[in-house]
Order: structure tokens, then sequence, then C-alpha cells
């Protein structure tokens, strides 16, 4: 490259910075496990085919773009590329060459039609960190089923764990399959690099959404010898430490610590409970849950979730339930810097979320918006240097 397009990104240099990255990924895990990347300093290069990432085409009450493309692909300089046109290709392969790492979320076998398996493209690179993300990984008899967020959740065990009193499963809406899979992404990613300033060379990196499931779960994949299959495997507190109905809106609460279990009973005024043995574990409660959870629901009932959340203060672990628009202005929020001002090509401007990890010495340059379809690819293809090689 002639051209460091990270020149252009103003602001300090982030932990990853000098690092290039394409993108050949599409919807949520690996486009957003680049913009981490990105966040970090990462010069992230998002290639698309010519009808763009099929994120952009999902409902959105935006008029002139997909709310979902635009919160998961951030600070990205986007081209496109038919990559089933010679020349096409044989411009990501020129690209190729200077890359650090390279992200796709093709179905196995689908890179080596299209000529950008890692050993092919290893050939070109050795130090290239290669990152296929899937949908239940490389083998295995599902290998080539397309893999989504709710099948994963619900093949899992996630959603029946959820059921409620009528036992039907219910879905965890806000793809956190997904979310979860691009935390994997950056950090093996971050972690082949870390690896190749020891030995020089690149590697494969596996992620996939069965894998980042179970991942989520592994307090619950555990299954002791001697176990009946049909045990409770999940940490619930037996109802107290959970969601519960005030006189306005609904307070979660967490009181499974004595410390905090004896906080949570006086500042209701049932300190008579926090002295009863019967009660006097995070085990017991839950064994007494049904006499408790009533005499805890008939105190709430006289302040509203937001009182409860002032008057517990640091006592008493809490939050009011509220929407995701409270979160733009929530003075915590504000504190730590997590949202700022984003321009937009079409959309003018918007409020949106900035960093996920906090540098002191190398926070990373600003975030700047996810890019129209092609927006960039001209200046991709004029940093390119020299003619293509053989």
């Amino acid at each position: 490259m002639q051209q460091d397009l990270s020149e252009q990104r103003p602001g300090p240099r982030g932990p990853l910075s000098g690092i290039r990255v394409l993108d050949l990924s599409a919807y949520i895990a690996g486009p957003y496990g680049c913009s981490l990347l990105a966040d970090q300093g990462a010069e992230v290069i998002k290639i698309e085919p010519p009808a763009g990432d099929n994120l952009r085409k999902y409902p959105s009450t935006l008029e002139a773009e997909s709310r979902a493309f635009v919160g998961v692909n951030r600070s990205k300089w986007g081209m496109v590329l038919d990559l089933k046109q010679p020349d096409e290709l044989a411009t990501l392969m020129r690209l190729v060459r200077d890359a650090d790492v390279l992200v796709h979320n093709f179905r196995p076998g689908v890179p080596e039609r299209l000529g950008i398996a890692f050993e092919q493209l290893a050939r070109i690179n050795p130090r290239l960190v290669y990152c296929s993300v899937t949908g239940y990984g490389a083998t295995g008899p599902l290998r080539s089923k397309a893999g989504y967020d709710q099948v994963l959740q619900t093949m899992t065990g996630m959603c029946a764990m959820q059921a409620k009193d009528n036992g039907a499963p219910e879905i965890l809406y806000g793809s956190v399959v997904d979310y979860y899979a691009s935390a994997l992404v950056a950090a093996g990613v971050s972690s082949a690099l870390y690896e190749r300033t020891q030995s020089g060379l690149g590697q494969h990196v596996g992620v996939s959404l069965l894998r980042a499931a179970l991942t989520m779960q592994s307090a619950r994949l555990v299954w002791a010898e001697g176990e009946p299959r049909d045990i409770g495997r999940d940490m619930r507190s037996g109802g107290i430490t959970g969601i519960h109905p005030t006189r306005e809106g609904h307070l979660y609460i967490s009181a499974n610590t004595s410390h905090f279990w004896q906080a949570l009973c006086e500042k209701i005024g049932l300190p008579e409970l926090a002295a009863d043995p019967r009660y006097a574990s995070v085990r017991l409660r839950a064994q007494h849950h049904d006499e408790l959870v009533p005499r805890l629901r008939q105190a709430l009932a006289a302040r509203s979730a937001l009182e409860w959340e002032a008057l517990f203060g640091e006592a008493v672990p809490c939050a009011a339930a509220r929407a995701v628009e409270d979160m733009f202005d929530h003075p915590q929020v504000a504190a730590e810097g997590m949202i700022t001002d984003i321009a937009h090509p079409t959309l003018g401007s918007y409020r949106g979320f900035t960093r996920a990890i906090a540098f002191d010495r190398t926070p990373g340059p600003e975030p700047f918006a996810a890019p129209t379809l092609g927006q960039h690819t001209q200046l991709v293809r004029g940093a390119l240097d020299g003619p293509p090689q053989d």
C-alpha cells in the first residue's frame, strides 16, 4: 500500500495501530469483531459484494440506512469487490499481501471455491492471521449448515433455560450469541497477532456460533459423575435474585451474599428475615423462595423502581428496568464517554457507541461512521502499490 488509510483518522494511537484488517464478513459476529479491532486502532477495510452485506437489507426505522449495519460496522473503510471476477479477486490478493488479518464468515468450502482459503492466502502472505466465523465449525455433520444467533440459542439449551411457567422456550433478544462470538473474534485475532511476534507466522483462527453459545454456558456445562440428566444446572437464587414488580416499574435485585441480604432486609423494613436462621444462606433462601418472594414484593410495592434504586444505593446491587434509549444520557455512560456524536454521509449525524475497552495510554483514534456501500472503493484502490503481481 502506498498510503496508510489510518493516517486519515484523527486521534491518538491504539494498541492495534499499524494493523491492517480485511473484513469480508457479513451480519454481526464477524463485522462487529472487526469493529472491536478498529476501536483499538486497527485499519479495517470492509469488503462487500456488489449486493452489499445482507445486514444492510434488514428492517429499520431509519429511512436511508439499516440501524443494525450502522451499529456494528463503525470505523471501517468500505469497498466493493466481486470476488467471482478475476480482476476483482486479483485486487483482493494485492490487499492480502500487505494485510495482517483477514476475517470472513463464508460456510466451509466456499473459500476454497473462491480461491481464498487459508492455505491459498498463506502462500501469498505467511504472516496473515486468517479468522473464519462459521455457524458450527469446520468439521462435523453440521459444518455446511447455515448458522444464525437464535438457531444456536435454541439448539444449545439457552432458550429452554429461559422457559417460563408454561415450559415454552424463550428467545433471548439482542443477538447475544453473535455479539459474544464477535468478542471471541477480537480476542482470537489479538492472541494470534501476539503469537506472530514470536513465530513470525500467521495462523487460522476458528470461531463458531456453536462454540460461542456453549462458551457462554460454561457454568452449566458441568455434568458430574453419577448425576442424572434432568438436574438443575443454573445459578438462579430461588427468586430472591431477579426482577420484581414495584409500585411503578420493575427492579432487578441481587442479594446472594449475606451482606447484601441483610442490607436488603433492612432497607425494605423486614430486618427479621435477615435474622431468621431458615434464610441464613443463599441455598436456604432458594429452598424457601415461595414464602420469601411474596413478602419481598409486598414491601417493594411501597415505592417505584427508581425510588428503590436510589434508596438501595451501593448497599444492595440493583437496577431499575430501563429502555435502551435511557442509556444515551445516563450519567454513568456519559462519565465513561461511551456515547459520542458521529458524522454520517446520509444520516447527517447520529449518537452512537464508541469503544468497548478503555486503554489509558493508547486509547485509540476517534470512531467514524460505518461506510455506505462502496464508499471508499476508489480510495482503497488508489492506495494500492504498483501493478498486480503474479
